[in-house]
């Protein structure tokens, strides 16, 4: 009898977005199936997409290898999402004690971005009760339910129609889990206070699309985002006449030289950033992608301007990105190599430099920076086709059975290719 280090989800759909629930369901934390939830979204050319919460068939696939007669995950509640969501997310684990004035406390909330931010409310199992559905879909009475709360899609300071641009991605606030950032393709990130459903402020980011965007980690004030203009870029909601450029991606070599249409030539092609990610345990560091790119570049804050430690391990062009939560976490890529990477970074940024306090200003770039290449992951694991996307489990503590197995506490890795999702035991 062994745990259990592969679980498997095939969706009805191709997959595209997902996230690991940030914490147990409110009222379930003696539940281990609870830890083990899923958001996914499709990715279907048409108006006919889904998204759906995927949970646990039966706590025993955690611990029993021979407990194959059912799939490991059933698909809990499902709700129409019209155009794909370009990014699900979970409530952060903060949601739970914070003091929304709309919202049942027994009920959890997920965010999608497409062509609106979307609120979602999601009520669950309700009370844990001692009747477990191994074999069967749960049934209607169970009481899940994934229902739409809210539609926010802001007038655009760039474009004249009434409806926003489309939404690239988001990043929800763990410190003020009332707080997104959301991303556009209209140049702009506007800051939403969902619990009041009000745009807060709106701020022209990068000179063409935005990609994605995240909240620096404890702060409720200072986000980062990186877009089509190759640009890394951080904001301060305190100071928002000007920005800083942590970081451009160098200009493409052997570039023909500007035609006489002088709109072609004002803006000279660079490499788009397509993700931007920081490293929970210090956040100093932030970790990025160029699009087609197979390298991840790591940036240090105290020393913008170029990456400290590029990554190369991947042999196709990187699809996704994401930071484990331990105490020193992994970062994991994965990408059209049918690869995922996990990198242990935590020699090559320990130490390096002072530690930048949340209230200083953002320094002037450091020349004596040097390079390093990391191209050692300590873990690699292939799919059998291309991964689009990854999602990392919070650390789930260890669990006793009431068959008298038990689990060893650590992290999930969610990785989506096709319509399978694979969470892999870290």
């Amino acid at each position: 009898m062994s745990q259990t280090t592969l679980l498997q989800y095939e969706a009805p759909w191709p997959v595209h977005s997902l996230d690991w629930c940030k914490s147990s369901a409110p009222g379930q934390q003696l539940r281990p199936r609870s830890a083990f939830r899923l958001g996914v979204a499709s990715f279907t050319e048409n108006y006919q997409n889904q998204i759906a919460v995927v949970g646990l068939q039966d706590e025993r696939v955690l611990v029993e290898d021979d407990f194959t007669d059912y799939p490991d995950f059933v698909t809990l509640c499902e709700a129409y999402h019209g155009y794909p969501a370009t990014s699900l997310q979970w409530q952060p684990a903060s949601a739970q004690s914070y003091g929304w004035s709309q919202k049942s406390p027994s009920t959890e909330l997920l965010a999608t971005t497409g062509d609106a931010l979307r609120i979602w409310e999601y009520s669950g199992d309700g009370p844990a009760t001692s009747s477990s559905y191994a074999g069967r879909q749960p049934p209607v009475s169970s009481g899940h339910s994934l229902t739409m709360k809210t539609a926010l899609s802001g007038q655009s300071k760039v474009q004249t129609q009434s409806a926003g641009a489309p939404l690239t991605n988001f990043s929800w606030n763990e410190k003020s889990p009332n707080l997104i950032v959301t991303a556009s393709i209209d140049t702009t990130c506007t800051v939403w206070n969902i619990d009041t459903q009000t745009a807060m402020t709106q701020l022209i980011a990068h000179d063409r699309e935005v990609y994605d965007v995240a909240w620096l980690p404890g702060s409720t004030d200072i986000f980062v985002s990186v877009g089509a203009d190759g640009s890394l870029r951080a904001f301060d909601l305190r100071s928002l006449e000007h920005s800083t450029i942590l970081y451009e991606t160098p200009a493409p070599k052997n570039v023909p030289p500007p035609s006489a249409n002088p709109s072609t030539s004002a803006r000279p092609p660079t490499s788009p950033l397509l993700r931007i990610a920081f490293n929970p345990s210090d956040s100093n560091y932030m970790s990025t992608f160029h699009m087609d790119g197979s390298d991840v570049q790591i940036l240090d804050m105290r020393s913008p301007g170029q990456p400290v430690i590029e990554l190369k391990g991947h042999q196709g062009p990187i699809n996704a990105l994401g930071w484990g939560s331990a105490e020193h976490p992994l970062l994991a890529t994965a990408g059209d190599d049918c690869q995922v990477l996990l990198w242990d970074l935590a020699n090559y940024t320990q130490g390096a430099a002072s530690p930048r306090s949340a209230g200083s200003r953002l320094n002037s770039p450091r020349p004596d920076a040097k390079k390093r290449i990391v191209n050692e992951p300590v873990m690699a694991y292939t799919a059998p086709s291309q991964i689009t996307n990854l999602a990392w489990s919070p650390q789930i503590p260890g669990m006793t059975m009431n068959t008298g197995y038990s689990t060893a506490t650590g992290e999930w890795l969610a990785i989506a290719s096709g319509k399978t999702i694979k969470a892999l035991k870290v």
